[in-house]
C-alpha cells in the first residue's frame, strides 16, 4: 500500500464521520423544532440548542440548521402576534364598549335632569298663578311633589357624577390599553428584543 493514499484515507474517513456527525446533529434540530412547536413553547436559538444537544454556533455555522431555526422562529412570532393583537382587539372592544356606554347613560342622565327641571318649573308656576285658588291639601300636595321632585334631581345629580366618574375612569383605561397595545406592537416587530 502507497503511503500517499494512508492520509487521503484518513482525511476521507474524517469527513465522512463529520459529514455524518452534522447529518445527526441536523436531524435532532429538526426534531427539536417539531417537540418545541408541539408543546408550543417559545422557539429561540437558545431552546433549540439545549432540546437539540448542539452547540450555538453549530447553528449559526451550518446554513441548513440556521435557516430551519429562522423560518421556526419567524413562523411562532406570526403566531403569537396573531394571538397577541386578537387578545388586544377584544380588551379594546370591551374598554370601548364601556366608554360609549358610561357616555350614553351620562347623556341620558342630562336629558333626564333637565326634563324633571322643566317639570319642577312647570309646578312652580302653577303654584304661582293658582296659589290663592287652592286649598290647603292641594298646596300641601304640591309642596310633597316639589320636595319629591327636588330629591329626585339630588339623585341624578349624584347619579351624573357617578356616571362621570365612571367615563373618566373609562377613558382612562382605554389609554392605558392603548399604550399596552402600542408596547406589544413594537415587541412584535421587534423579534430580536423577546430573544
Amino acid at each position: 500500500m502507497n503511503t500517499a493514499t494512508i492520509p487521503g484515507l484518513r482525511t476521507a474517513a474524517a469527513l465522512a464521520a463529520r459529514r455524518r456527525k452534522s447529518e445527526t446533529a441536523l436531524e435532532r434540530v429538526h426534531q427539536a423544532i417539531i417537540q418545541l412547536r408541539r408543546e408550543k413553547a417559545q422557539v429561540s436559538v437558545a431552546a433549540v440548542a439545549r432540546r437539540a444537544d448542539v452547540s450555538r454556533t453549530f447553528l449559526y455555522d451550518n446554513a441548513e440548521a440556521r435557516t430551519a431555526v429562522a423560518a421556526a422562529i419567524a413562523q411562532a412570532g406570526e403566531r403569537r402576534s396573531r394571538t397577541l393583537a386578537e387578545q388586544d382587539d377584544e380588551r379594546e372592544a370591551t374598554w370601548r364598549e364601556r366608554a360609549l356606554n358610561a357616555e350614553e347613560a351620562l347623556k341620558a342622565a342630562h336629558t333626564e335632569i333637565l326634563a324633571q327641571r322643566e317639570h319642577i318649573g312647570e309646578l312652580l308656576g302653577q303654584i304661582r298663578d293658582l296659589e290663592a285658588e287652592w286649598t290647603l291639601e292641594a298646596i300641601q300636595w304640591i309642596t310633597t311633589e316639589n320636595t319629591t321632585l327636588k330629591q329626585r334631581v339630588r339623585q341624578l345629580t349624584t347619579d351624573n357624577r357617578a356616571l362621570d366618574e365612571r367615563l373618566k375612569a373609562a377613558r382612562s383605561n382605554l389609554r392605558f390599553q392603548d399604550r399596552r397595545m402600542a408596547d406589544l406592537e413594537a415587541q412584535i416587530t421587534d423579534p430580536a428584543s423577546t430573544v
